[in-house]
């Protein structure tokens, strides 16, 4: 397997994890909070955002300045993910939902928001995808 094709084969894991925990994401977002859909949803969609973020580590910077000719500047959504998740999970855990909340707005705005647009820059796969 060359490099080429394992990006495109990661790009590809990427995109369908994520997507799925943006939909998840998006909905939980707007229905009732504390339920058992919610917690049953929940622990998927945080699986679904520690794997995908695990994914993008493996996968090189495209654009931009590297460090260690791989990890760019969007890497660090990556450990942002690997943060929030823990620290979100551990809060509800102790009960505190005002920190959990907070953790899983920052994620959703950060890690889906400010990330899917990073991805339609210029250069990028789904930059390129969508505008040519």
């Amino acid at each position: 397997m060359t490099l080429d094709s394992l990006y495109e084969t990661l790009t590809f894991v990427h995109l369908s994890v994520i997507g799925t925990a943006f939909l998840i994401a998006s909905y939980m977002m707007m229905t009732k909070k504390g339920s058992g859909q919610h917690k049953f949803l929940g622990r998927i969609y945080m699986v679904l955002m520690l794997f995908t973020a695990v994914v993008t580590l493996l996968m090189s910077a495209q654009v931009g300045p590297k460090l260690f000719d791989h990890f760019g500047p969007i890497h660090l959504l990556s450990v942002l993910v690997l943060y929030s998740v823990p620290s979100a999970y551990f809060a509800i855990k102790v009960g505190n939902i005002k920190k959990h909340k907070r953790a899983m707005i920052g994620l959703y705005v950060g890690g889906m928001l400010v990330a899917g647009g990073f991805t339609l820059v210029p250069g990028r796969f789904l930059g390129e995808l969508v505008f040519g």
